[in-house]
C-alpha cells in the first residue's frame, strides 16, 4: 500500500497520530501538497462522507475522523501554503439567532473542509447582521444557516432579507438546513440551496457554485 492510501485509511480509522506521521512522511517523499490533499485527505473523507449518508457510521466516528484530518491539514498546511494552493471556497456556517444548538452545523462543516471548503465557523444564535458582516469581510462565497427550532424560523428569512440589503442576494450563496427545515421551506423562503445533512451539504454546496 502506497503512502497516500496509508494516509486515506488513516483518516478513515481515525487515527490522528498515525495521519500526521504519514502526512509529513509523504511530504518527505516528495509528494506535493495538492496530491496528498487531493489522494490521501479529500479521497478519505468522500468515502466517508458516503459512509454516513448510507448510515454506516455515525456522529462520534465522524468526530473522531475529524481530528484526523485536521491533524493531516496542519501539517500540511504550511507545504499549501507555498504551493499556493487556494480552497475549492468559502463557506460561513452558523446557527441562527434564536437557536443555540451548533453540533448539526459543526458536522457539516467537518464534510465541508473534508471536501476542500474553507469554513468559517460562527457557532449558535447568529445574528443576520452578523452573517452579512462575514460575507463581506472574508469575502465568502456561501453563507449556511442551520436551525433546529420553530420559532427561530424567521431568523432564516431575516438573513436573506439583510443579504438582499446589503446588495449580496445572489452574489452570496444561502444554504439552509436543519431538522425542522425541509426543502420546500427553503425553496419557498428564498434560499438558493438545501441540505438535510452534511453528506448532502457537500453536493448542494459544489453544485450552488457550480463545481460539481
Amino acid at each position: 500500500m502506497g503512502v497516500l492510501s496509508e494516509i486515506a485509511v488513516s483518516v478513515r480509522e481515525g487515527n490522528t497520530a498515525r495521519v500526521k506521521e504519514l502526512t509529513e512522511t509523504a511530504l518527505n517523499e516528495g509528494i506535493s501538497a495538492p496530491e496528498i490533499l487531493k489522494a490521501g485527505l479529500i479521497n478519505a473523507m468522500d468515502v466517508v462522507r458516503r459512509q454516513f449518508e448510507m448510515k454506516e457510521i455515525y456522529l462520534p466516528e465522524v468526530l473522531l475522523i475529524s481530528r484526523a484530518m485536521k491533524a493531516g491539514m496542519n501539517a500540511l498546511e504550511p507545504a499549501l501554503i507555498a504551493a499556493k494552493v487556494e480552497p475549492m471556497a468559502k463557506i460561513a456556517l452558523g446557527t441562527v439567532q434564536g437557536d443555540p444548538h451548533v453540533i448539526g452545523h459543526m458536522l457539516v462543516g467537518i464534510m465541508l473542509r473534508g471536501a476542500g471548503f474553507q469554513v468559517i465557523e460562527l457557532g449558535g444564535n447568529v445574528p443576520p447582521q452578523k452573517f452579512v458582516d462575514v460575507a463581506i469581510s472574508e469575502g465568502t462565497h456561501i453563507i449556511g444557516m442551520s436551525c433546529l427550532v420553530t420559532t427561530a424560523r424567521p431568523s432564516i428569512i431575516a438573513t436573506i432579507e439583510a443579504l438582499e440589503v446589503a446588495g449580496l442576494k445572489g452574489k452570496v450563496k444561502t444554504l439552509v438546513g436543519g431538522a425542522i427545515i425541509t426543502k420546500s421551506y427553503a425553496s419557498k423562503i428564498g434560499a438558493d440551496g438545501y441540505a438535510k445533512d452534511g453528506a448532502l451539504a457537500v453536493d448542494e454546496a459544489k453544485e450552488l457554485l457550480e463545481l460539481s
